[in-house]
C-alpha cells in the first residue's frame, strides 16, 4: 500500500513550514495524557484523535477493573512520545462504568455525544456493553472491548446489528466455555451444578458450558432448575444451597466478584462446599475476590483447590509492555491489562492507517493493521513508523497475536489457575478450545 496523497501533503507542510510548532505541541503533550474525565484538550490537539476508556473501576468488577484505565493511559503516552497519531497527540476521556449497566450508558453517551470521542476501549462487564454498543454504532464511535465476552455480541453481530463498529481483544465465552468444560471433564468431574449472575454474561456462559459439558458426556445436575441470581443481590444463601444440593462433583460459578463472594462464603457457612470445588471464570480471577470469599479456623482459603480459566495473555509484546508497566506504574500486569493495551494501539494504528480521527476511519481499518498479511510487528512506535511509511502491518499485540474476524472475534488461549491454600493464585496449566476456526 501507499501513503494517500493527503498524507504525503500533510507530512511536506509539516517538514517545511510546521516543524517547530509541531515539536513543541507535541513535547508538551508526551509527559501526560488527558485522564479523569478531562474533556478540555491542549491548543492545537483539538483536532486529534480522541480516545474514551468505559471500565470498571467501581462496582464489583473493580478489583480486576483498577488497572485497565492506566493501560490505555501507558498506550497513548507511548504513541504520543513517538509523533502521535496522523501528526497530532492523542487525548483519553476515561469513564468508570460503575459496573452497572445504566451508568455505562450514560457514560458513553457522554463520551460518544459530548466528549465526540472516535473510540472507546470497554466496557468490560458485558451487560454494560450491550447497554451502551448501540449508542457507540448510532454515534459512529469504534468500540474495542477488552474482556466482555458473552456471545451474545457475535449473535448480534451476525445479523448486522453493530456495522463493524464493535470488536473486542479477548476471546468470547464460546470457547472459555468450552475450554472450562473440557478442563472439569479432565479433572474427573462427571456430575456439575452451575450457578451464574443473571445478565448477558452469566447466561451467556452458562448456555455454552452446560452444552459443551453434555457433550463430553458430562451431567448437568441442575440443568431443568438452573440457578441464576440478582446482580444487586445482597444475601444468596438460598442460591448458594440450591447450587450445591443433589450432590454435584464441582459448581461452575460464571460469577462476579463482590456478589459471588458472598455466595461462596454463604456456601462454606452452610457447611455445603466442603470438597465440592468451584470451576470458575476471569470475572473473578484476583487475590480481592479470594480475599474476600474469607479463610477457615485455620486461616487457610475456603475455596482452596478450585480452579478457573481466564484468557491467557502469552503476546510478543507482552514482555515490552510489562517492562514498561514495571517502570510507569509499578507492580504486576495483572489480567485483561494486555487485552487493553492492545485494544488502545489497535484502536491507534487503524486511525493512522486511515489517515482520520474518526470512529469510521478505525472501523474500516481495524482489521488491515491487525490481521496478516503484512509485516509483524509488536512495538507501536515502529508499527507507526512502518505505517507512515506505506507499508502494510499485521500487529502482534501483548495479549496474542489477533486476528479479527468479520463479526469482530478473536480467538485466544486459556490459563489454568487455581487457588492456594493461603489465598494465592496460581496459573498451573494452559487449555486451548477445540474449536474456533
Amino acid at each position: 500500500m501507499t501513503l494517500t496523497s493527503k498524507k504525503r501533503l500533510t507530512l511536506s507542510l509539516t517538514v517545511l513550514t510546521l516543524t517547530t510548532g509541531l515539536m513543541a505541541t507535541a513535547c508538551e503533550n508526551n509527559t501526560g495524557t488527558n485522564t479523569a474525565n478531562q474533556t478540555e484538550t491542549t491548543e492545537g490537539s483539538s483536532e486529534g484523535l480522541k480516545i474514551g476508556t468505559l471500565l470498571p473501576t467501581t462496582g464489583d468488577l473493580s478489583s480486576i477493573g483498577q488497572n485497565m484505565p492506566k493501560a490505555t493511559t501507558l498506550a497513548v503516552d507511548t504513541v504520543n512520545a513517538c509523533g502521535g497519531v496522523n501528526e497530532q497527540p492523542v487525548t483519553v476521556v476515561q469513564e468508570d462504568s460503575q459496573t452497572d449497566p445504566n451508568a455505562g450508558a450514560s457514560a458513553m453517551s457522554k463520551l460518544a455525544e459530548a466528549d465526540q470521542v472516535a473510540g472507546v476501549v470497554g466496557a468490560f462487564a458485558s451487560s454494560v456493553s450491550s447497554a451502551a454498543v448501540d449508542i457507540a454504532v448510532r454515534n459512529e464511535v469504534m468500540q474495542i472491548s477488552p474482556g466482555s465476552t458473552s456471545p451474545v455480541f457475535t449473535e448480534r453481530a451476525k445479523k448486522g446489528d453493530f456495522n463493524s463498529y464493535w470488536a473486542r481483544t479477548a476471546p468470547p465465552d464460546t470457547y472459555q466455555a468450552q475450554a472450562l468444560a473440557k478442563l472439569a471433564r479432565d479433572k474427573g468431574f462427571d456430575r456439575v451444578s452451575t450457578v451464574v449472575i443473571n445478565n448477558d454474561y452469566g447466561v451467556g456462559f452458562e448456555k455454552e458450558f452446560v452444552q459443551a459439558f453434555k457433550e463430553m458426556g458430562g451431567t448437568i445436575v441442575n440443568e431443568d432448575n438452573p440457578v441464576r441470581y440478582d446482580p444487586k443481590a445482597s444475601t444468596l444463601d438460598s442460591e448458594a444451597a440450591a447450587a450445591y444440593s443433589n450432590n454435584p462433583d464441582a459448581v461452575m460459578g460464571a460469577i462476579y466478584a463482590e456478589t459471588g463472594s458472598l455466595l461462596l462464603r454463604s456456601a462454606y457457612q452452610q457447611g455445603l462446599s466442603e470438597g465440592v470445588p468451584a470451576l470458575l471464570t476471569d470475572a473473578v480471577y484476583s487475590p480481592e475476590f479470594v480475599e474476600d470469599v474469607g479463610t477457615g479456623p485455620n486461616e487457610e482459603s475456603i475455596i482452596q483447590g478450585s480452579l478457573g480459566t481466564v484468557p491467557g495473555a502469552t503476546g510478543k509484546a507482552l514482555d515490552t509492555l510489562t517492562q514498561k508497566w514495571q517502570q510507569e506504574i509499578g507492580g504486576e500486569v495483572t489480567a485483561f491489562v494486555p487485552h487493553t493495551w492492545d485494544a488502545t494501539v489497535l484502536m491507534m494504528l487503524a486511525a493512522e492507517l486511515g489517515d482520520e480521527n474518526t470512529g469510521t476511519a478505525i472501523k474500516n481499518n481495524l482489521r488491515n493493521v491487525a490481521n496478516s498479511p503484512g509485516t509483524e510487528v509488536s512495538d507501536p512506535c515502529e508499527a507507526m513508523k512502518l505505517l507512515r511509511n506505506g507499508e502494510e502491518i499485521n500487529y502482534q499485540g501483548a495479549s496474542g497475536n489477533i486476528q479479527f474476524d468479520e463479526y469482530g472475534d478473536t480467538v485466544g488461549s486459556y490459563d489454568v489457575w487455581t487457588v492456594k491454600p493461603k489465598g494465592s493464585l496460581e496459573v498451573v496449566d494452559q487449555v486451548k478450545p477445540e474449536t474456533g476456526e
